[in-house]
C-alpha cells in the first residue's frame, strides 16, 4: 500500500532522500496500553526487512509518555522525552510513536511545531469485506487527509470560573494567515502529485471568521494551480466521505475537523486498528503513529491489531528515509498474510482464522523472510 506521499520541496528543509544513505536513526516511544505490544511487532518486522541490506538502522528507545509518564513524573511530556526526540531529529532520524494519553500528542506537536499531519485512507484489498461499509463503496478509495496540526481549537486558551450559581467554562482559539497558508501549500503540492483534486473542509456559517480566513487564503493558493478545487461544509464532507469516498483525492482542513474525518476514515479501512499517520514539521522532523488510542482494555491480552503501527513504520521508511523498497516489502508481506486469512479479532471475517498480536507479527516476519530469499535468489 503505497501512501503516495513525498514531502520534498513542500515543507521547508525537507529533501526527499534517495535511499542510498548508509545509516539511519529511528527513535521509538513505545507508549502505553497496547503500545509496547504493537511496537514490539514493528521492531521485529523492521529487523526482518532490513536484514542483509546495505542500510544500517540504529533504533533508540525513549522513556514513558502520556498518562504513564504523568503518573510517575507529573508530566505528560517529560523533559527527558523532549531531549530524546530532539536528539533523534538532530541525527536526521524520525520517531515511531506508540499511543500516549492525555494531551501528550498535542504537547509533542507544539514542542516541535509538527504543523502538518497526513493520514492516508486506502483500504487494503484483503479487508474490503470486514467493516460496516459495503464493499462497493470501498473500491478505488485513495484519500489523503491533510490536517493543520499545531493550531486551532486544540491549542486555544481555556478556563473554568465559578459564577454566582453555576460553573462557567470558556475556550478561545485562533488561526493566523501564515499558519493557514503553510498547510494549504502542502495540500496543494500533494494534490498536484496525485489526481489533482483538492477539497477544503470548513463550517462557514458556524465558525464565520476563521472560515473566511481559510477560504480567502485557499482561493489565493489554488489560483492558477491547475487543481480541481471545492469547499465543503464539514457535516456534508463527513457524510460524503462514508457515502462516496472515491470522489475525494486530497482533503485539507483545520485541526478539529481533520481529527474527526481521519477517525471516520477508520470505517473505510475496516477498523481503527488499521489507521496510521505522519506528523511533519520543518527540516525533516517527523513522528509516525497510529490513529487509534492505547486500548487499555486490550492491553496484555495479545489481541491488538498491529497493522496500523506497521503501516506507520512503512510510511516512516518511505517518507523520511526514501526506502521505498523496504516499505513495499512490509506492505506486500502484510497483504499476503491477510489474504491467507490470518486476522486479529477486529478484522476477522467468515472463513478467516483469529490469531493474536504476536502470531500475526510472526507470520508477517516469515512472509518478509520469504520475500528476502526470493529477492536474493
Amino acid at each position: 500500500m503505497n501512501d503516495g506521499l513525498t514531502l520534498s520541496g513542500m515543507i521547508p528543509g525537507w529533501t526527499f532522500p534517495s535511499g542510498e544513505k548508509a545509516e539511519y536513526t529511528i527513535g521509538v516511544l513505545p507508549g502505553e496500553g497496547i503500545g509496547p505490544e504493537i511496537i514490539e511487532v514493528s521492531l521485529n518486522v523492521l529487523d526482518a526487512v532490513t536484514r542483509g541490506t546495505p542500510a544500517q538502522f540504529e533504533v533508540k528507545e525513549g522513556g514513558d509518555i502520556g498518562l504513564l509518564a504523568e503518573q510517575k513524573t507529573g508530566q505528560i511530556l517529560t523533559k527527558e522525552v523532549v531531549s530524546f526526540v530532539e536528539s533523534v531529529f538532530s541525527a536526521g532520524g524520525a520517531v515511531l510513536c506508540g499511543p500516549g494519553g492525555g494531551r501528550f500528542v498535542y504537547e509533542l506537536r507544539s514542542e516541535f511545531d509538527l504543523f502538518c499531519k497526513v493520514t492516508p485512507i486506502r483500504p487494503l484489498s484483503p479487508l474490503l469485506d470486514v467493516g460496516v461499509i459495503k464493499t462497493d463503496n470501498l473500491n478505488d478509495v485513495d484519500v489523503l487527509i491533510v490536517r493543520e496540526n499545531a493550531g486551532g481549537i486544540y491549542f486555544g486558551r481555556w478556563e473554568e470560573t465559578q459564577e454566582t450559581d453555576e460553573l462557567k467554562a470558556s475556550h478561545t482559539f485562533e488561526y493566523r494567515e501564515s499558519e493557514v497558508e503553510r498547510i494549504l501549500g502542502v495540500a496543494v503540492a500533494l494534490a498536484r502529485g496525485r489526481r489533482r483534486r483538492l477539497t477544503l473542509v470548513l463550517k462557514p456559517d458556524g465558525i464565520p471568521s476563521i472560515s473566511r480566513l481559510w477560504i480567502e487564503v485557499f482561493k489565493r493558493v489554488v489560483k492558477d494551480s491547475g487543481l480541481e478545487s471545492q469547499i465543503l461544509q464539514v457535516d456534508y464532507a463527513a457524510y460524503h466521505l462514508i457515502h462516496a469516498a472515491q470522489d475525494f483525492d486530497v482533503i485539507v482542513c483545520p485541526n478539529l475537523f481533520g481529527d474527526i474525518l481521519s477517525d471516520l476514515g477508520g470505517l473505510l479501512m475496516g477498523s481503527r486498528g488499521m489507521c496510521f499517520s505522519g506528523n511533519f514539521g520543518k527540516e525533516g522532523r517527523a513522528v509516525y503513529q497510529t490513529g487509534h488510542g492505547a486500548a487499555y482494555d486490550l492491553s496484555g491480552r495479545d489481541q491488538a491489531n498491529p497493522i496500523g503501527q506497521l503501516c506507520s513504520l512503512a510510511m516512516l521508511l518511505r517518507v523520511s528515509f526514501g526506502q521505498q523498497g523496504l516499505a513495499q516489502r512490509i506492505e506486500a508481506a502484510m497483504g499476503k498474510v491477510l489474504r491467507e486469512g490470518w486476522r486479529t479479532p477486529d478484522i476477522v471475517s467468515p472463513g478467516c482464522r483469529v490469531i493474536g498480536t504476536r502470531e500475526l507479527g510472526d507470520r508477517i516476519v516469515e512472509a518478509i523472510e520469504a520475500l528476502n530469499e526470493a529477492r536474493a535468489a
